[in-house]
């Protein structure tokens, strides 16, 4: 049994890659820049760029590799992305994902 939950352990840390260490009060810092599109907490008001705030660690951290190794385009993230590093992305995306959205149901 114990060896079956190490294998599985094993696996998960395989196929999730490396955990990510941002840190958020950091990540704040590096934000003041994102809220132009993103909006204050990242909670965007315009068309053009979605709302972030929230997002996995995860999914944000993957996200802002894509647009900087040029596997995913948008004109203004492509050129921001290039200029982070693995350490501010990774902050960046604790900052971002340490917020909570609550979704509450409409009213019929």
């Amino acid at each position: 049994m114990v060896r079956a939950a190490a294998s599985l352990f094993a696996t998960l840390a395989l196929v999730t890659g490396p955990a990510l260490a941002g840190d958020a009060v950091q990540g704040k810092r590096k934000a003041m820049s994102c809220q132009a599109c993103h909006g204050a907490q990242g909670l965007s008001m315009r068309d053009d760029a979605p709302s972030i705030a929230g997002q996995s660690e995860f999914y944000l951290s993957k996200a802002l590799r894509e647009f900087r190794e040029g596997k995913r385009e948008n004109e203004m993230m492509s050129v921001v992305a290039r200029t982070l590093s693995d350490d501010e992305i990774n902050d960046l995306a604790a900052y971002f994902s340490s917020f909570r959205i609550e979704v509450v149901k409409p009213r019929p």
